[in-house]
Formats: structure tokens, sequence, C-alpha cells
């Protein structure tokens, strides 16, 4: 849930100008930033290419070993003179190399046995060297231009070390060794260079070198092809990151500020019907949010219903107290102080057990939901609730007598045993207070279509056909006459009703009549899922 603080102050952007486009979100700067920092390490790597280039470098080595072989051999076999001591016809040699006409992106030098260079591709190419000159300067005191060019300064810097790596490369492959791999080339660019001894038998007659330079230049290439599918994969990100925050950052935080309403009691429940409209998971939380807080804004009213029921009930009996008290003081006929007596007697009975049946009705709540439902048999909790009743029954009392299920296999529901058995002590109760002196309550139990089928008859007056509804509802009593005042408190079947629609049950009444249509009692009809086995 969102905090106060946040909830008081208004959205504002993470920052101004430019920086107002990024989520003010927590959870939309997050989703944004793993979704550039994965499309960063993706375009970092795409970029730095090291096996790409790795691959590169050796397929060109092999390539230039593969030309550089061919070249030598060709050179040893046509450009050697002299016996028996050979020697390399340098002329000659340079036609040759003239003749195999290397592509401009490579270079060919040929030098003797003594390292001195004799032959270079670039000679033979007539390729040109140019370079930029510098800018023109007008130095002419009468006022002419002088287009005088400024000398080119002398590059300052370290040793030629491009001909210290060509001049070592070329003295390993003068003692009779294959050198290839990467230097530093004429243009302070890497190379890739190949050096071959030309040999003829035995002799080294001088060495042939081969470099390329344009590795670089393809994967530079392949760079400037990938920065179009660069620029829309961060386009795509982006747009990504911004939908993500619009589809779940910014509901969820709606929802906090919602809750952070109804919290801070400014609202009784959450009302998001365009998030709650939505198919997923974010529709099922609002959706779910919306009942959970509408569930509760119910509760908190039929609290504040049951508070002032309850008010209503107790003040009843206490005004009748405070009545027979105030008057007890200024009866002097013995027979009257009798008759007030009786009635003090009697509103202490009926606060007695509506302070009984109120503290049962406001802890039923937290009853039902301590316990862990379970299965269980309901023919034998019904048989001993109707054991109890005959073991405390006196002479004269309303009599309890229980026919169960004829069925080889009991009859299980699932759910709470005790709030159970409350609905069927509730049940009997009020039918025993209803029922005329030496009458019987019966409780029957069947399996119907899978569910138990429990039923509660008396032989009192019945019920109102208008009120076989409200005999549900709190605090409703319909005494009969010459009913023992104070003996309902109105709350036991309100209190059934509800235990049984918690576990899934329904509860209704109705009237036993005759074949003449004569009321003979009433009956309590509990209906309740069986547990699956």
């Amino acid at each position: 849930m969102a905090s106060d603080t946040a909830t008081a102050k208004p959205d504002r952007g993470p920052g101004p100008g430019w920086l107002r486009w990024l989520p003010n979100s927590r959870i939309g700067r997050l989703i944004l930033v793993l979704n550039m920092l994965g499309l960063a390490i993706l375009i970092v790597g795409a970029l730095v290419l090291n096996e790409l280039r790795r691959g590169l470098v050796n397929a060109r080595i092999d390539s230039l070993a593969t030309q550089g072989e061919l070249i030598a051999t060709i050179i040893d076999q046509t450009a050697t003179v002299g016996e028996p001591t050979p020697a390399l016809d340098a002329g000659y040699a340079s036609q040759v190399l003239q003749l195999l006409s290397n592509p401009r992106t490579q270079r060919a030098r040929l030098f003797d046995a003594h390292g001195k260079l004799i032959a270079d591709s670039y000679w033979v190419a007539d390729r040109v060297e140019w370079k930029v000159l510098p800018p023109a300067r007008a130095r002419d005191g009468d006022g002419g231009v002088n287009l005088q060019l400024q000398a080119p300064a002398a590059p300052p810097g370290p040793p030629n070390r491009a001909k210290e790596a060509l001049a070592r490369e070329v003295r390993e492959a003068l003692n009779g060794q294959h050198r290839a791999g990467m230097r530093l080339g004429d243009d302070g660019e890497q190379v890739v260079s190949v050096s071959l001894p030309i040999q003829h038998v035995q002799a080294v007659l001088g060495v042939l070198t081969l470099e390329a330079g344009d590795v670089d230049q393809v994967i530079a290439r392949q760079r400037a092809a990938m920065l179009p599918f660069i620029l829309l994969s961060i386009a795509v990100t982006l747009a990504s990151s911004l939908l993500l925050n619009n589809l779940i950052a910014h509901p969820v935080r709606r929802l906090a500020r919602a809750a952070d309403r109804v919290r801070l009691s400014r609202a009784r429940a959450i009302s998001l019907p365009d998030i709650a409209g939505r198919q997923d998971e974010l529709g099922d939380l609002t959706r779910s949010l919306e009942a959970m807080t509408g569930a509760l804004s119910e509760r908190m009213d039929a609290i504040e219903r049951f508070a002032a029921d309850v008010a209503h009930e107790i003040k009843n009996p206490l005004t009748s107290m405070r009545s027979a008290v105030e008057t007890l003081d200024i009866v002097t006929d013995p027979a009257a102080r009798e008759r007030l007596l009786r009635i003090l007697k009697l509103d202490v009975q009926r606060l007695d057990r509506l302070v009984t049946d109120i503290s049962n009705a406001s802890r039923l709540d937290a009853e039902l939901s301590r316990e862990d439902p379970r299965a269980f048999d309901l023919g034998r909790l019904m048989g001993e609730i109707v054991q109890l009743y005959d073991a405390q029954a006196r002479p004269g009392e309303v009599g309890v007598r229980f026919t169960p299920a004829q069925t080889l296999e009991p009859i299980l529901v699932s759910g709470r045993e005790g709030p159970i058995g409350q609905v069927f002590r509730n049940l009997i109760d009020n039918a025993r207070s209803f029922s005329p002196e030496g009458g019987e309550v019966r409780v029957t139990l069947e399996r119907q279509r899978g569910e138990a089928l429990a039923v509660v008859e008396d032989d009192g007056p019945g019920v109102p056909p208008d009120n076989l509804e409200t005999v549900f509802e709190r605090f409703y009593t319909s005494r009969p006459k010459g009913a023992a005042f104070g003996g309902n408190s109105g709350l036991g079947l309100s209190i059934a009703r509800q235990i049984v629609q918690a576990h899934g049950g329904t509860i209704r009444a109705e009237n036993r009549v005759d074949a003449a249509g004569a009321v003979q009692g009433a009956r309590f009809i509990v209906v309740l899922p069986e547990a699956r086995r």
C-alpha cells in the first residue's frame, strides 16, 4: 500500500525538461531500466564483435598464407638462378609479383636474403599516396594575395614502430619460420600480416610478406549496417517500456491510492471500473479488491445496524426494570410488589439471554474463520446433541426425538463441527420454546441428491405466513399468547442462518398443516452440501 505522504502529494515527473517523459513510478522506471540494460548489453556485444573480429583475422591469415605459399612457390620455380649456389633474380621476381596482380586491399613485399626490399605491390600498382594539404595563408605587404602553403610540421612522436615490427617479422622468416598475426602498419593501423620464406631446397632466398588492412573496415561496415536495427530496437524497447508502465505500473499505483482512500475513511470501497474490466491478472486483482472492500463495507454496515439493534433491545428491559424499581418503593400492596419483583426477574433473565446471544453473535465471525473446515459425520453430531437434551430433560418438559438417515454410509459434510452444532441447538431451543407442555420436537436427517437434509419440527402454533422469512432477521420475536416473556432474544435463528450460509447451505421455515389446512406446527429445513469423498 502506498504511504500517506505519497498519496497526499500530486503527481510530478522525475525532473524538469526532457526528463518529464520518464515514468513517475518505481516499477515503471525499473521496467525501463531493465529493458534498456538488456538491450544495451546486446548492442555493446554486437558492436564489440570480438568473436567476429577474431574469426575475420583467422580467415584472413589463412587466406594470405595460402596465397603467399602459392606466390612463394611460383617465385622459387621461376626466379631462382645459380648453380650450385642458388640466388633470387630480383627483376624477374618483381615481374612475377606484378603478374599475380594482388588486390588493392592487400600489399605484397619481397625481400632478398639480406632483408633488403626488392619489390612492393604498391610500386607495380601505380598507387598514389595522397593527403589533405594545409590551408593557404596570405602574406603580401602590398595588399596582394600570396598563396603560400604552410609547410607541414614533422610528426613528432616515438620511433617508427611499424618498420621495426616489419623488420622483426622479416628476420624471423629469414630463419625459415612462418610468421602470421597482427602488427602495426605504415599508416598506424593494425594489419593482418603473413611472412613466408622463399626456399630453394634448404636455402632461404628471400621473404614474401603479405598484409591486409581491411579487417577493421569490414567490421565498421557491419556496424554501420547494424545501426538501423539498433535504432529500431531502442525505439521498440522504449515503446514497450512505456506501454508496460501504462498497463502495469500506473494501474498498480491507482490501486494503492484507492486502498489508501479506503484506509483513511474517505471511501468505503475500491471502485476502478476501467481496470476491473480488464481480462488479465490486474483485472482479477482489481475485481478481488473491489469485492473484498465491498464485503468489508457491508460488514461495517451490518455492525452498525447490529449495534443499533443491540442498543434498542437492551434498552427495553432496562426501561422496564427502571420503572419497576421506581414503582416498588411506593407500592405497599404485597400482591403488587410480588408482581413487580416477578417482572424484575423476567427482565433480568431477558437481559441475561440477550447478552449471551449477543456475545455468541459477535464471536461468530471469529469462530468461523479460526477453525479449518473438515469432513465430519453429521448424523453422529445430531445424535449427540439430542442425547444431551434427553440427559438434561426434566419431567413435563418438551422432549426431543432424533430419526437418523436410513443409509449404510454416514452422511459427511465439510465444515466446522462447533458452529454446525450450534445451528441445531438454536433450532431445537426455538422449537421447544414454542411447543406446548408435554409436546415433542422431532429431528430427522436424510440424504437427498448429494445433499444432507436436516429437519426440525415442533407442535407449536407455527409461523405467521408473512413472517416465514423475517423470522431469520436479528431481534425478531413473535411470541404467541401465553408464552413466557423474555424466552427468546430474536438472535438464535439469525445466527443459525449465518452459520449455514457460511457453509454453503440454505435454511428455510415452513408450517406443518393437516389435511384440512390447519397449522400443526413449524418446520425448519437445513440443507448442507455433502463432503467429497
